[in-house]
């Protein structure tokens, strides 16, 4: 639950914004068919307001999840900006680490990873040979 806090509160988010959404627009939609004397249907109401609210994911939802998460994405999983200095910078202080530390390195390192939420160690950079194990 932990790891995925952003997520599970970006949910929390978009389906508060979206009932209420959908709630104000009823509100409306009956104020408008009370307005013009018209008894309010839902079907009716449903076809309006999915045309409209997949109106608006089109034109600015869909294109800002594109640019965040599809960017995001492709810099994870191996773009030469993603994260690949940060494991370099990892492994040689954990080399260091067992250099200097001896039997206790070992369980230092995955005290830090499992601290930091780091899960099996360290990934290897896209497109390397390091060349040890």
């Amino acid at each position: 639950m932990k790891r995925y806090a952003y997520g599970w509160i970006t949910a929390l988010f978009f389906l508060v914004s979206i009932g209420l959404h959908w709630l104000f627009g009823w509100w409306a939609y009956v104020d408008e068919a009370q307005t013009h004397r018209q008894v309010p249907e839902l079907a009716s109401y449903l076809v309006e307001m999915g045309r409209d609210t997949f109106e608006n994911w089109q034109s600015e939802f869909l294109q800002l999840i594109w640019q965040v998460v599809g960017l995001a994405y492709f810099l994870y999983v191996g773009s030469p900006a993603s994260k690949e200095n940060d494991d370099r910078m990892e492994a040689k202080i954990d080399e260091l680490l067992k250099m200097a530390g001896g039997d206790d390195a070992e369980r230092l390192i995955r005290k830090i990873d499992d601290r930091y939420l780091r899960a099996g160690g360290h990934a290897k950079p896209h497109g390397h040979d390091l060349g040890y194990e």
